[in-house]
């Protein structure tokens, strides 16, 4: 019997152990009737309850009943005694009956107790109150007896609920907690049975062991039940039971919890298997099934986008796996961190299988990006390779007549833009190289077309320089028919002139062999670009013509020079030394003949004879002032 289930009763208290002991050492049961009819079948509940609670060894001291009839009938005293034959005859050593004073000194029952002792098996003797002392110690009387224990029966019963509150869940959490340890023996081997049922026990564990620890405190405080209640902990074992139950459902508790990690870990291990192998499955089936039926590249580029759209499509799909691969990696590091070896080494498989499929998927991904791509970048490429070749193509097609240096510079420049843009476009897709090789033909073209402006470059080249050599030789004329006159003071002077005449006329030559070469080469690219030039007509005669009066003038100014430099060498003999007439004679025809010689016109090859402005006599041949004074002064 449990207090909960007659708490109404108790509450009544009709009977109570104050924790008071006789001088046997026995215990003090007292029954305080009240005025109202009280209810033997309460009285009864309330009596085997409470006998309930002693130990055997305990009970084996016998117990002392007060039975408090001051308030009530005689008839109920006699019933209550009466009754107790029935409830406790074995255990019951003595019967104090509490007699009224003003009542039952007046009157004397008819019944008499001390005869029915053999039959009733324990004595009963009626007592005043205060005459109580003579059977019991005031220290174990209470204060309804004028005694000093103190006893509070409401405290009483609020604690009595908590040790059988506690002891009940206690005593159920241990058997739960037992049954679950041991099925777990069986359970592990099979690890896909499911045990959760089990793991839930009726009674939460930290609650009931709090609830323990507390009633402990208080029995170890020797306060269970109060003060009142401090002679019964030996008596009821209350704490050494308490302790007791503490020590077996922390011993439980502990296991249980144990088991509850390693199910954890191992529900943990169940659900990331779960996980990598639903990431595996995915990336090997549909994941691999979407790359597979995806490997075009696209004819243009307007398909090779449509094909790098769908791709960022399956990255998105992909990514939302690789998001789940990242976390399950981190929970797998986590638990490696403090995992078995056996727990390490199972973790570690599925983290290398997760890993390998994983960067194997991601590496088909990225080679698919990479020639998607190369795959746009070749569209792009060979786009713009065709509309530069359609360019080049066009200006080949063209036709190109020499015009001017200029244009053809510019023509030969843009040519040559076009084959490097495309020379670079090349450069960038080397796939486009052995595209371009089949056009073999466009590459001739391309050839022939800059061969036939470079000569065209050269043609007109030619002809400017050969004019240019025209110029320079008209310039080479003009000086020596206007700055070449003088014929010198000495012998010396002379000699020198005469040695930088024969050089001018070195370089005229040079000049006039250089402009027939630029005038022949120019007849050979005309006959290559079969058309002709503008120096076809009159360069070449225009060279020739002054060519000739240079070569006239040059020879008539070299005679001269010599006659010159005859004439001073003799005439510087003459001074420096005694010669004979007849050496004399020859000075004097010499200086004759060059004064006869500058008097000479130059008539050139065309007929033109080529005069002084203001002497009719030719400029060039007009010897100064000096000259003609020592001619004269030799011939003295």
């Amino acid at each position: 019997m449990e207090a909960t289930n007659i708490l109404p009763i108790l509450k009544k208290k009709l009977a109570f152990l104050s924790g008071g002991k006789d001088r046997r050492s026995g215990l003090i049961l007292t029954i305080p009737l009240s005025s109202d009819q009280t209810s033997m079948e309460e009285l009864s509940a309330t009596l085997d309850y409470l006998l309930s609670i002693p130990s055997e060894k305990c009970k084996a001291r016998g117990f002392t009943v007060i039975v408090d009839g001051r308030k009530s009938q005689w008839t109920i005293v006699k019933t209550v005694v009466l009754m107790l034959q029935n409830v406790i005859p074995a255990e019951v050593s003595l019967v104090c009956v509490v007699k009224p004073d003003e009542f039952w000194d007046k009157k004397v029952t008819h019944f008499c107790f001390w005869k029915e002792k053999d039959r009733l098996g324990f004595e009963v003797i009626l007592v005043s109150a205060n005459k109580l002392t003579r059977y019991i110690e005031p220290c174990q009387l209470t204060d309804d007896f004028g005694g000093s224990l103190d006893y509070d029966h409401n405290d009483w019963l609020n604690k009595r609920l908590v040790f059988e509150k506690f002891t009940k869940e206690s005593t159920s959490l241990l058997d739960e907690l037992s049954i679950i340890n041991d099925s777990d023996k069986g359970s592990s081997v099979d690890k896909d049975k499911s045990a959760d049922c089990a793991l839930l026990p009726s009674f939460d564990p930290e609650t009931v062991l709090q609830t323990g620890h507390e009633l402990l405190s208080e029995l170890q405080q020797r306060r269970f039940n109060g003060p009142a209640w401090r002679p019964m902990e030996e008596e009821l074992l209350a704490q050494p039971r308490v302790m007791k139950l503490l020590d077996s459902l922390r011993e439980q508790y502990t296991r249980y919890q144990e088991i509850c990690r390693q199910r954890n870990k191992r529900t943990q291990l169940d659900e990331i298997h779960t996980k990598v192998m639903q990431v595996v499955t995915w990336l090997q089936g549909p994941g691999s099934e979407l790359l597979k039926t995806h490997q075009a590249i696209g004819d243009s580029i307007r398909a090779a986008q449509a094909l790098q759209q769908k791709h960022e499509e399956i990255e998105s799909q992909h990514s939302e796996w690789f998001a789940v691969y990242v976390e399950l990696n981190q929970q797998i590091a986590a638990l490696l961190s403090a995992g078995e070896e056996e727990e390490v080494m199972e973790l570690k498989s599925l983290q290398q299988q997760l890993s390998d499929v994983c960067y194997r998927q991601a590496a088909q991904l990225e080679s698919r990006q990479n020639v998607l791509q190369a795959a746009q970048g070749f569209h792009n490429t060979t786009q713009e390779l065709s509309q530069q070749l359609d360019g080049l193509l066009g200006m080949l097609c063209a036709d190109v007549a020499p015009s001017d240096g200029a244009s053809i510079q510019q023509n030969l420049k843009l040519l040559e833009e076009k084959l490097q843009s495309v020379g670079s476009l090349l450069s960038s897709s080397p796939s486009l190289v052995s595209w371009l090789n089949n056009c073999s033909a466009n590459g001739d073209m391309v050839d022939v077309r800059r061969l036939k402006m470079l000569q065209m470059v050269q043609l007109f080249k030619c002809e400017e320089d050969a004019l240019q050599s025209v110029e320079w030789l008209g310039e080479l004329l003009d000086a020596l028919l206007k700055t070449h006159v003088r014929l010198g003071d000495d012998s010396q002077e002379t000699r020198t002139m005469l040695d930088k005449h024969r050089k001018f006329v070195d370089v005229a030559q040079s000049t006039y062999d250089y402009g027939r070469q630029l005038l022949q080469a120019t007849v050979v690219l005309c006959q290559s670009l079969r058309c002709t030039t503008r120096s076809s007509g009159d360069t070449l005669p225009r060279l020739n013509r002054i060519w000739k009066q240079f070569s006239v003038s040059a020879e008539e100014r070299q005679q001269r020079l010599e006659l010159a430099l005859n004439f001073h060498t003799n005439a510087e003999r003459v001074r420096q030394e005694c010669v004979d007439a007849e050496f004399l004679d020859e000075v004097d025809s010499s200086g004759k003949t060059l004064l006869d010689r500058l008097t000479i016109p130059v008539i050139f090859p065309d007929g033109y004879v080529h005069t002084h402005a203001h002497t009719q006599t030719p400029d060039f041949l007009a010897p100064d002032d000096f000259a003609l004074d020592d001619i004269h002064s030799m011939e003295t």
